[in-house]
């Protein structure tokens, strides 16, 4: 009976360390990024990601307010002139995603864009 027992406990305790290694690995690197929104147009213009990681962003608007926006990853920070916001968010989705500014205060705003890759 104790053999058994044993041999129950090792087995579990593989499964529990197999499981253990693959949520670690699932969790991807913390990747962070300034970007910096000034003169219609966002420096840099793309943000190239792997699935899982942590993406953390200082978003700053220079000249005059501008928001970062990711329709897909339901994101959208407003900062204001000479300001800056910082924010996280899990990539958890692969795929290409437009990000843009959703303010309309000057016509330019509409031509900023950029795009966050998620590999």
């Amino acid at each position: 009976m104790a053999r058994r027992q044993w041999s129950v406990f090792a087995t579990l305790s593989a499964a529990v360390v197999c499981l253990v290694a693959v949520a670690a690995q699932d969790q991807g690197a913390t990747r962070q990024f300034a970007v910096v929104g000034s003169h219609n147009a966002f420096r840099p213009g793309n943000l190239e990601v792997n699935r899982n990681d942590l993406v953390k962003i200082t978003f700053t608007a220079e000249d005059i307010a501008h928001s970062f926006t990711v329709d897909g990853y339901r994101i959208s920070k407003r900062a204001g002139a000479g300001q800056s916001v910082t924010f996280e968010f899990r990539a958890d989705q692969p795929g290409t995603f437009p990000y843009y500014c959703n303010l309309s205060q000057d016509d330019g705003c509409r031509n900023m864009k950029g795009q966050l890759i998620v590999r």
